[in-house]
C-alpha cells in the first residue's frame, strides 16, 4: 500500500511540474510574440482584411463613438445610393467605399454590395478595396507614430 501511494504522489509531483512548466512555456512565449513589431504589423494586416481586432473591440465599448460611427456609416451610404441614383458612378462607389471601411463586418457588406449593385459599380468598387487597406494601414502607422511620440 505505501509503495501505491508514493508511486500516486510522485505522478501527482509529475504532473503539477508538467502543467506549471506548459503555462510558463505559453506566458513566455505570448510575451515574445507581443513583443515583436512583426505581430503589430500583422495584427494590422488581419483587422484590414476584414478580421475583428482589439482596436475594433475597443470602439464597441464606447456607446457614444459606436453611435457616431453608425450615424456617419449610415449617411455615406446614403450618400453613395444618391450618387448612384443620379449616374454618378464614380462619387457614388466613393462613398461606398468610405461605408465600406468604417463597416465592422466589410465581408458581409461586401456581399449585400454585390447583390444590391449593378456589376460595373461593383466591379469599380472591388478595385477601390486596396486603396482602403492602403489607407487604413496609413492611418494606422500615423496614429502609432503619435502615440509613440512623448511630446
Amino acid at each position: 500500500m505505501p509503495c501505491i501511494r508514493t508511486l500516486l504522489g510522485l505522478l501527482a509531483a509529475l504532473a503539477s511540474c508538467g502543467a506549471v512548466a506548459f503555462l510558463g512555456y505559453c506566458v513566455y512565449f505570448d510575451w515574445k510574440r507581443r513583443g515583436d513589431p512583426a505581430f503589430k504589423r500583422r495584427l494590422r494586416d488581419s483587422e484590414c482584411d476584414g478580421g475583428g481586432g482589439v482596436a475594433r473591440a475597443a470602439e464597441q465599448w464606447d456607446p457614444a463613438r459606436n453611435e457616431k460611427l453608425q450615424e456617419l456609416f449610415l449617411h455615406e451610404v446614403r450618400m453613395g445610393e444618391l450618387w448612384l441614383s443620379r449616374g454618378e458612378h464614380r462619387m457614388g462607389v466613393e462613398h461606398l467605399s468610405n461605408a465600406l471601411s468604417m463597416c465592422g463586418q466589410p465581408r458581409e457588406l461586401v456581399k449585400v454590395f454585390k447583390h444590391t449593385l449593378p456589376p460595373k459599380v461593383f466591379e469599380m468598387l472591388l478595385h477601390k478595396i486596396p486603396l482602403i487597406c492602403q489607407q487604413f494601414e496609413a492611418d494606422m502607422n500615423e496614429q502609432e507614430y503619435l502615440e509613440d511620440d512623448p511630446d
